[in-house]
């Protein structure tokens, strides 16, 4: 340590300023550059390497000192780095001599760190398998823990070291050594664990910008950078130095160990620190720098695969989670009793969340089973959780050290709340109990201090013996995959509890208020979700004519799929048709299949409150024929799907399923069976009746005449924009053409889709995603039109369409609400463009405008 810099000892030493040690270890050299290739800085061993003293040297050109061959080859090496990338580059001849240097170079500052050691050639230290015969190796072993050991063989085979360690941290810094390869007789310290302070804070961050460190003689003396501070009074930064001396501390943690040489190189996975290989010598030892580079190299493809094997296992894990949350919500969403039972909980989610107790809270009432507190310290453990961000899962391994005046049992150890509500605060609580184990320490990390050379040490540090530690009162944590999974969960339960919450309240007026903001809600969602396919499919078009009319066809049907849910949610409903309902659930759930459902009748209209009593009807109805019955696809099932009208009117409607599954009448009727039974007669007055037949279901309905309209007496009504039948328009009509059109859409993959059908019809587009960017447009630009989402995330575009109304330029607005909800300001005579974006809807837009005539 240079006088700079208060001493480092045990209180401090994560405070240490390791990138600023003003030394470099002494088997090179450095010389820092300025931008115009002067030497601000130089080790004051320069002469050993370049034959010139380190204070001559110090404000000449670099060209004095340096060939010029070899600063060309700098020059041109230092044009293919980014950012904080160090380059390398081997046997250089620096000067006229023979000697031939092995180079590292990084910009620092707006500098250059020039840092050498003499070529070793000749040397052959590192294996002779290539990378891809080593990268082989790993990937055809079968579990972690083979990778982790053969990848431990590997970074030895190539370093030559002792000993080669994999050490993974924890999320508290902890270190636990995973696999390891040493020579006989030097024993193992496999399965050890760490204390964080090992490694302390500002070295993780420093692993994890220069992955590669080396320490070559532990007795070496460090040999100062000269001068010290530079004319602010600031000391060289080295953090991404090969060279960069070592701190005292660590010093004395590796003579401690024994240790004569260390490497190290970082294992990063998914941009954070996973681990290391940690390299022990007990004796000297360098490496040559080509050799130190392949085992660079080597850990960073080791991390690309580490990091594709979990997010493959990630994957796998998140895929059975949302089996497992299907499952739920089929099995649950139909059964109120959840508040009585939730044992069952335990069992859906065990092989996704292990847990040991449950407790259920809604609306304040509560339910346990299996292991957990009791009823009274349950209601305040609910107390405590409101006090954490809303929707968020929060976990703990030592329930009783975080809520110290929770009265519980012994065996209860560990916590993972899931909110299921915002308003009241509602959660399911798995819990799991107390996992008694023996952790081995490298040391005990509890034992008081004594003084060593450097201030207070912990005194096992010098002995690194094994000492065991028995941990109480902790669970087994929950891992991140299972707090990922219990994020899926949590949205399904909010499902599962706001059904329920719905069929339980009592007024009906409160009740539709919630649900046509519920309708406009689940429009907006799905609208922008059609609004994703859309754009996605567009973009993603090749130019193979049988890929491109396999695209339109999802295309259209995704289109359909909206006008349809359109005539459900748009305010002031009109009748609307029942085939194309029929057809709209059809092509939802069967696809390509649809040709299994045989429809049979003329077409009729159904007045709004029939049309959604009976799209609730028959979209239960495929759904249970989809997932049990005849529609299933573990078969080749047929539905028979057939209606008339009577003398007096009325609708009769039959359903046959026929060559499917066996079928069993359910000994219990749910959410789902009551609505095909009961909501005709309830809500219609009209009749239902349901028979499980063995060879399959059938269902005859009758929807009284006042219900049903003739299309011939109700003439259309005037669609939105958009809202439209056609399915193309001519490649060559561009009603655009030479407009200068503004739009504002704050989601990428929907602007890219209306930028490319607006510029098909020969607009010129600009682009904004907020309503700032588009005032900042504006304020340089003028337009002919402009297309506004209304929703902009958290706010709306209605204050750019004031500022185009006082400019009197034209504008519709784009929504996946009803019309009514785009047009709720002082602009209601604005034309409105139903999501998503079609080349047919924006084609209409000219003839609802006043646009100015452009050739």
């Amino acid at each position: 340590m240079n006088g700079t810099f208060e001493p480092v000892d045990l209180t401090n030493c994560d405070r240490e300023p390791i990138h600023q040690l003003g030394a470099v270890q002494p088997f090179g050299f450095l010389l820092a550059i300025s931008s115009d290739w002067i030497v601000t800085r130089a080790s004051a061993n320069l002469a050993e390497f370049l034959g010139i003293a380190q204070p001559d040297a110090l404000g000449r050109p670099v060209t004095s000192l340096i060939t010029p061959e070899s600063l060309h080859t700098i020059r041109n090496k230092l044009t293919t780095l980014r950012g904080f990338d160090v380059e390398h580059i081997f046997g250089v001849a620096l000067t006229s001599g023979q000697d031939r240097f092995d180079l590292a170079v990084h910009m620092n500052e707006g500098g250059v760190i020039i840092e050498g050691e003499r070529c070793q050639e000749g040397r052959r230290d590192a294996s002779s398998l290539s990378m891809r015969s080593m990268m082989s190796r790993l990937d055809h072993t079968e579990t972690m823990e083979a990778f982790f050991r053969d990848g431990a063989r590997q970074a030895r085979a190539l370093t030559g070291f002792d000993r080669v360690m994999v050490y993974r941290f924890d999320e508290s810094g902890s270190g636990e050594v995973v696999a390891e390869a040493a020579r006989a007789g030097i024993g193992s310290f496999l399965g050890l664990h760490y204390p964080a302070s090992d490694i302390p804070v500002q070295a993780r961050a420093l692993y994890l910008r220069n992955l590669f460190r080396i320490i070559a003689d532990v007795d070496a003396v460090p040999v100062a950078i000269l001068p010290e501070l530079d004319e602010n009074g600031q000391p060289l930064d080295l953090s991404m130095s090969v060279l960069r001396s070592v701190s005292p501390i660590h010093i004395e943690y590796l003579k401690n160990m024994g240790v004569g040489a260390s490497l190290s190189i970082s294992i990063v996975v998914d941009g954070k620190l996973w681990g290391l290989f940690a390299c022990h010598h007990y004796g000297p030892r360098l490496p040559s720098a080509q050799s130190r580079s392949t085992a660079e190299l080597f850990g960073q493809m080791f991390a690309s695969r580490l990091e594709s094997r979990e997010r493959r296992l990630a994957l796998d894990y998140e895929t059975k989670a949302r089996r497992i949350a299907d499952r739920l919500l089929t099995s649950v969403a139909d059964n109120a009793s959840l508040l009585d039972d939730p044992a069952w909980l335990i069992e859906a989610l065990a092989d996704a969340i292990p847990a040991d107790g449950i407790g259920v809270w809604i609306n304040g009432r509560l339910a346990l089973a299996g292991i957990g507190p009791n009823e009274r310290s349950f209601a305040t453990l609910v107390r405590h959780l409101n006090r954490n961000a809303a929707g968020s899962i929060y976990a703990v391994d030592r329930l009783a050290e975080a809520y110290p005046d929770l009265d519980l049992d012994e065996a209860v150890a560990g916590m993972l709340a899931i909110p299921i509500s915002r308003s009241p605060r509602d959660y399911v609580v798995l819990f799991r109990q107390e996992l008694v184990r023996t952790v081995r320490w490298g040391g005990d990390p509890l034992k008081p201090v004594e003084y060593g050379p450097n201030g207070p040490r912990l005194t096992p540090r010098k002995s690194f013996e094994a000492w065991s530690e028995l941990v109480r009162g902790r669970s087994l944590p929950f891992t991140e995959a299972e707090r990922r999974v219990a994020e899926t969960i949590r949205v399904t339960l909010i499902e599962v509890v706001l059904r329920l919450t719905d069929e339980a309240s009592m007024a009906r007026q409160a009740a539709n208020e919630r649900q046509e903001l519920l309708i406009a809600e689940l429009n907006h969602r799905v609208r922008n979700i059609l609004s994703l396919i859309t754009g996605i499919i567009r973009q993603s078009q090749t130019t193979s004519i049988s890929v491109g009319d396999y695209i339109r066809q999802i295309e259209g049907r995704v289109q359909s799929l909206a006008r349809a849910h359109d005539q459900i949610t748009r305010d002031h409903w009109a009748p609307a048709s029942l085939r194309q309902l029929l057809l709209a659930e059809t092509a939802a759930y069967l696809g390509k299949n649809a040709q299994r459902i045989q429809m049979r009748g003329d077409d009729v209209l159904l007045e709004p409150q029939a049309f959604s009593t009976a799209a609730l009807v028959f979209h239960e109805l495929m759904t249970n024929s989809a997932k049990y019955g005849s529609l299933s696809s573990t078969g080749s099932g047929t539905v028979e799907l057939g209606w008339s009208r009577d003398d007096e009117g009325n609708l009769h409607i039959g359903w046959r399923e026929r060559n499917g599954p066996p079928v069993v009448e359910p000994t219990r009727h749910g959410f789902g069976s009551t609505i095909i039974r009961r909501s005709i007669p309830y809500d219609l007055g009209g009749k239902a009746e349901v028979h499980y037949l063995k060879e399959g279901l059938e269902a005859d309905f009758n929807i009284p005449a006042r219900h049903v309209v003739d299309p011939t007496a109700v003439r259309s009504n005037p669609a939105p924009v958009g809202a439209g039948q056609r399915n193309t328009v001519p490649e060559n009509h561009r009603p655009l053409l030479g407009l200068k059109v503004l739009l504002v859409e704050n989601n990428l993959i929907i602007a890219m889709d209306g930028e490319d059908i607006l510029r098909r019809l020969g607009a010129d587009v600009a682009t904004a995603p907020s309503v700032i960017e588009a005032m900042q447009i504006l304020a340089g630009q003028s337009f002919d039109l402009a297309l506004l989402d209304v929703n902009l995330g958290d706010e709306t575009s209605f204050g750019i369409a004031d500022r185009l109304a006082a400019e009197g330029v034209p504008f519709v607005f784009a929504t996946g609400y009803g019309e009514g909800i785009a047009q709720a300001n002082s602009h209601s005579d604005a034309p409105v463009l139903q999501k998503p974006y079609t080349m047919e809807g924006v084609t209409d837009t000219p003839a609802r405008l006043p646009l100015p005539k452009r050739h």
